[in-house]
């Protein structure tokens, strides 16, 4: 998809050339839309188009190791690696502050950044992912750990065709997902799994103190998502939760008409544009 003014960039960042786009007017409020993990920029154009057409400058990103950001890197791929990316993005693209959104794994991304530089987030937006304040139980941390062996052992055509069948409920989107984790090796994809897995801290206490949007598919069965969100939302104290009707794990990409309701509702109330 081809946005008007758009700008393809590169940021070299320990080991992996970070690429990114920025589109929409230049002096417009900062979006910065992440990625899950295996996939890739491609995933919020819907968003995109939406966001610009209303005035908002959009950042969005292939985190190292997927699409084009490649190699994967120098160093331990973790949550914080890829966070700290971000905020450097953000500063690239001329931003002190950003509403950042992000899906699955790019809402643990975005959380991580917030909970490093709060001052520098604007609101978040979270699609289909958890807390990262909660550790899991014991029974969710031995299925995490069981879901590392498994994949270690199966084949990498299948992983393709399993991630593609379970993150989304439109066959259009389903082969989007085939083709983005496709493009990671099954040794990427394993470093990438193991970041995934231990994302978690310990303070159950701290709460987000910017506006928060939180949503998921109607049909997302990833992990403890659907159960999870709606404590979440009541922890929060300025947050608003929303389920996509229609829509599996990649929630803004099954249903992209009703998700870019709700985020252009969030973004006008807390991001407005200046006249």
């Amino acid at each position: 998809m081809t946005y008007p003014d758009v700008t393809e960039g590169t940021l070299r960042r320990s080991g992996s050339e970070v690429h990114y786009w920025l589109a929409g007017p230049r002096d417009g409020p900062l979006v910065a839309f992440t990625p899950g993990a295996t996939m890739d920029h491609r995933m919020f154009d819907a968003q995109v188009e939406a966001a610009t057409e209303a005035g908002y400058r959009t950042l969005t990103w292939d985190v190292r190791g997927h699409g084009r950001s490649k190699p994967i890197g120098d160093g331990e791929f973790t949550v914080g690696t890829c966070a700290e990316d971000l905020a450097a993005l953000i500063s690239a693209a001329g931003h002190e502050k950003a509403v950042l959104v992000g899906q699955s794994f790019g809402g643990y991304i975005s959380q991580e950044l917030y909970l490093r530089y709060p001052a520098r987030i604007s609101a978040l937006v979270i699609v289909d992912s958890t807390d990262i304040k909660i550790p899991p139980n014991q029974q969710e941390r031995l299925i995490l750990r069981l879901t590392r062996a498994f994949f270690r052992v199966l084949p990498d055509g299948a992983r393709r065709k399993l991630t593609a069948k379970n993150v989304a409920t439109k066959p259009e989107v389903q082969r989007y997902a085939h083709e983005a984790t496709s493009l990671l090796s099954k040794k990427e994809f394993l470093t990438v799994w193991r970041a995934v897995t231990k994302v978690f801290r310990d303070e159950p206490d701290h709460r987000i103190r910017v506006p928060l949007l939180i949503t998921h598919g109607e049909y997302d069965r990833a992990g403890t998502i659907a159960k999870e969100a709606p404590n979440w939302a009541a922890r929060e104290p300025d947050c608003r939760y929303r389920v996509v009707p229609d829509a599996g794990h990649n929630a803004n990409q099954d249903n992209p008409d009703y998700f870019n309701r709700v985020l252009l509702e969030f973004l006008r109330e807390n991001a407005p544009i200046r006249r």
